[in-house]
């Protein structure tokens, strides 16, 4: 019988050291001064300060730059069922002020944001979907797998991973979409989202199916909507659509490159005919590349949405992206009627809010338009940001 490995022993540069101090959940791989020996992806790495006194423990992670990824800080304490089962306690706590009859697709965990780096949560219904962006949580999910099901009642539970990840899921007798728990869904499953039902597709939708993120926005959306006509640029399933004719829009445009997307949004407006104010508001899809379409339609909106996806997934895109940012809102500007509300929204990590508002702000001045920033906002109440890197999602409420 070979002999046990020796834990892995790590320690930082100072200023990685105070970074984790912090509370920051990333250490790089430029930030390990030394550790005792090669780790393996997966395993829990131990780090130790100048006085060799524990700090930290995190997974491991051989391949990424992001080298450890950390779970628990202070007091040394066993990483087990009973760590685990607190740590999904405390975020479904987190979660009670969002929790409601009507609202059925929610978000459990969130990441680093909820001690979990590198793995999300999400609940549609009966369903879960977890997704994680990095190997170091395979070996785990046989533990956790059972403990996220039992804690949140689950019927189903779906895999999901990063794109980047196939082959090393692979190798270890997973695959994108698969079901490790209960029978697969005959199509995309439904749920509710403050009353109104979607549709999300749990094997192959884009992110975990739908795109929860936005909740608070559409919400906001349907209270603006009232007796406008309503442009929804970068439609995809109609989130804000239907959100604009339930709040009692006049008529409602979605436009989207993809046909899927249409589809699906079509497929959520029959979902909702017993709402009549949705079911009486004239509803038109267009198929069209809106970096094409916006700067050619002449119409203008009461209220205008553009809500495209991330221009900038890595750090590289991000000035081309400011630019793309910065020409949708002047076609978004020009197709807002006097008076109305454009609602202009990034989900680029790599395009800082301080950046975001930046641009607006140059092209508002730009434009000697009258318009003003009324009111800036970002992620739901179950997408907590606790470190810039992941406070990715913007919204600007723009009133021309």
């Amino acid at each position: 019988m070979g002999e046990s490995k020796p834990s892995l022993r790590i320690r930082l540069s100072n200023a990685a050291e105070r970074e984790v101090r912090k509370g920051h959940p990333w250490v790089f791989e430029s930030s390990i001064r030394s550790q005792n020996r090669e780790g393996t992806t997966g395993e829990l790495g131990i780090i130790f300060d100048k006085k060799n006194t524990f700090m930290a423990i995190g997974l491991y992670d051989a391949k990424s730059p992001i080298r450890l990824r950390v779970l628990h800080c202070g007091m040394p304490r066993p990483i087990d069922a009973a760590f685990w089962g607190a740590k999904i306690e405390q975020a479904i706590e987190r979660r009670q002020s969002v929790v409601e009859a009507q609202t059925t697709g929610l978000r459990w965990i969130y990441g680093e944001n909820d001690g979990w780096p590198g793995l999300i949560l999400d609940g549609y219904a009966d369903s879960l979907v977890l997704k994680i962006y990095t190997a170091a949580w395979l070996p785990y999910l046989e533990t956790l797998v059972p403990l996220f099901q039992n804690c949140l009642g689950a019927e189903r539970l779906v895999f999901r991973h990063s794109r980047n990840m196939e082959a090393v899921s692979a190798a270890n007798h997973y695959r994108d979409g698969q079901l490790l728990v209960g029978e697969a869904p005959d199509g995309p499953v439904r749920f509710q989202e403050s009353g109104i039902w979607f549709y999300a597709d749990l094997i192959q939708g884009q992110k975990t199916g739908f795109f929860l993120d936005q909740r608070e926005n559409r919400r906001r959306v349907e209270a603006l909507a009232q007796g406008h006509e309503v442009l929804n640029c970068f439609s995809f399933s109609g989130g804000f659509s239907l959100y604009a004719a339930r709040g009692g829009a006049r008529s409602v445009v979605s436009v989207d490159q993809s046909a899927h997307a249409l589809t699906e949004l079509v497929e959520n407006w029959k979902l909702n005919e017993n709402h009549s104010a949705i079911l009486n508001c004239p509803h038109e899809e267009v198929r069209a590349d809106v970096y094409r379409w916006l700067p050619d339609q002449k119409k203008r909106y009461g209220l205008v949405i553009i809500d495209p996806p991330s221009m900038a997934p890595r750090k590289a895109d991000r000035e081309k992206a400011i630019s793309a940012y910065r020409q949708l809102l002047i076609d978004g500007l020009r197709s807002t009627e006097k008076g109305g509300t454009l609602v202009f929204c990034s989900c680029s990590a790599h395009v800082s809010k301080e950046d975001f508002i930046d641009l607006a702000r140059d092209v508002l001045t730009r434009e000697r338009s009258r318009a003003k920033i009324t009111e800036k906002t970002g992620h739901a109440a179950d997408h907590p940001s606790r470190i810039p890197e992941l406070d990715y999602l913007k919204a600007l409420y723009i009133q021309t």
